[in-house]
């Protein structure tokens, strides 16, 4: 029993890490469930400012189609009715020079000669008025376009009177001209005019009913841009306060963390010293003693006798026990570090470990030894020790190589291996190596574990290097 927990020994710092490591993740969970995180309020700014587009984007698509619809029915339609007006307008005046060509005495042709272009004008008004009537329809001057309509049909049948007239008379046909058809024209020729100005009215109040609907837009734009801009600094603010808050929380979380780690690893070797000290003050002096008198009991007894035979038998059994009770001993806490200090208990660890494991350690210590006090030694041979326990169980090498290095400003422990390398998958925590670099926090120095890239057959390796500043271990010497 005492051989296989001496066997178990290395492994006993690992078991502590997990415990630890147990009762960290349980801290951590406990404090972060308890920490409202951001998500809900920004899901809800996030909501509030897409829901706040869209509303825009359908006023702003509702005051475009307003004013695509204003300018289409309103401004273009105006347009192509004062276009026609115009073509009125021209004819009206062609009909006026004719009449007042026909009222010329000078020329030569009579008045019925002039017919044909009357029917032409005629034509044409008639043309005019019929693609212009469609586009009036939405214009408030229907009973002004209905004069327009009996004036021109009026003004029609007095031409064809007169040109009647003129067939048998055509001093009474230019009297006709001058009393009632050039009255009826200039008539004409002012409502057409009427209808244009109209038409030019509708056409301003058109520009300045879109010149508003721009306005407006473009003051809801800059409404909207800084509606979203305070939307961006008030999410923004509310972003860095939670981070500050997370931040502050997982830098409170990380120190518990540590500390607790350090308390522990205090714990541990506080109780792994106790127990060691029980083994080999307790056990090894009852065992000693019993030693001591089956030595004396053996040499009461005659040498031929059969209780002889069982008494060496039980004394060794006995020596064994107690070797075993020291071997377990030193494996739980080294007196060796208490007394010796770290340099001779790594001279006497790391063959016992070579022993144990069936690794070829190659140690090598350089540089002028000082003094390592007991709390740091201990420390830094735990390291050793977990980075020994990894190599044998995880790197699958055969050997290692160890480097003690005494430099004047620190303290350096390198553990080599070119096995496959101790780096944990991904998704998993390597309990151990987090101890490692509580102990390594713990006196103020850093732990690195890197792969190296060798000849071997795995084609890789692992290099654990510890570095303590040389005042803080010689700061931690009892």
């Amino acid at each position: 029993m005492l051989q296989s927990l001496a066997s178990r020994s290395p492994r006993t710092g690992a078991s502590w890490s997990r415990l630890a490591g147990r009762y960290i993740l349980a801290d951590v969970e406990k404090s972060a469930g308890t920490q409202p995180g951001p998500a809900r309020g920004l899901y809800l700014g996030l909501a509030v400012t897409i829901l706040a587009v869209l509303v825009y984007a359908a006023y702003i698509t509702m005051q475009f189609a307003g004013l695509r619809k204003l300018q289409s029915e309103l401004v273009d339609r105006n347009r192509r009715d004062s276009l026609q007006l115009l073509r009125i307008q021209n004819d009206l005046n062609s009909v006026g020079l004719a009449m007042r060509d026909m009222l010329d005495a000078s020329e030569p042709y009579p008045l019925i000669a002039w017919s044909a272009q009357f029917d032409r004008i005629h034509t044409d008004l008639d043309d005019a008025l019929r693609l212009e009537a469609p586009l009036s329809e939405a214009a408030p001057t229907s009973e002004q376009r209905h004069y327009l309509f009996q004036a021109l049909n009026q003004f029609w049948d007095a031409s064809d009177r007169m040109f009647a007239q003129a067939a048998y008379d055509e001093d009474l046909a230019r009297e006709q001209i001058r009393d009632t058809l050039q009255p009826r024209q200039a008539a004409l020729s002012s409502a057409v005019s009427r209808l244009l100005v109209q038409n030019n009215e509708a056409e301003e109040l058109a520009a300045g009913r879109i010149a508003e609907i721009y306005g407006r837009v473009q003051r809801q734009l800059y409404f909207f841009l800084a509606a979203i801009l305070l939307a961006i600094v008030l999410t923004s603010l509310y972003l860095i306060r939670n981070n500050r808050r997370l931040f502050a929380h997982v830098e409170e979380l990380s120190s518990q963390r540590s500390d607790l780690a350090q308390k522990l690893i205090a714990t541990q070797e506080s109780t792994l010293r106790h127990i060691s000290r029980e083994l080999h003050d307790e056990f090894g002096q009852v065992l000693t003693a019993i030693g001591s008198l089956l030595k004396r009991t053996d040499k009461q007894i005659p040498a031929d006798s059969p209780v002889h035979a069982d008494l060496q038998e039980v004394r060794e059994i006995a020596q064994n026990t107690l070797n075993n009770i020291r071997s377990l001993s030193q494996a739980l806490h080294p007196v060796l570090l208490d007394e010796e200090g770290l340099e001779s208990t790594l001279d006497w660890y790391i063959p016992t470990v070579e022993r144990q494991t069936g690794l070829a350690l190659h140690y090598e210590k350089t540089g002028e030894p000082y003094a390592v006090g007991s709390s740091a030694g201990v420390q830094i041979y735990r390291v050793l020790q977990e980075a020994l326990n990894n190599v044998s169980r995880h790197s699958g090498a055969k050997e290692a190589w160890i480097r003690l290095r005494f430099q004047p400003a620190q303290l350096e422990l390198e553990v080599e291996d070119h096995g496959k390398g101790l780096a944990p998958t991904e998704g998993q925590t390597g309990i151990g190596l987090v101890a490692m670099r509580e102990r390594a926090e713990l006196l103020g120095g850093a732990l690195t574990v890197s792969s190296l890239a060798t000849v071997s057959l795995n084609g890789s390796g692992t290099l654990v290097k510890l570095r303590i500043p040389r005042a803080r271990v010689e700061a931690h010497a009892e």
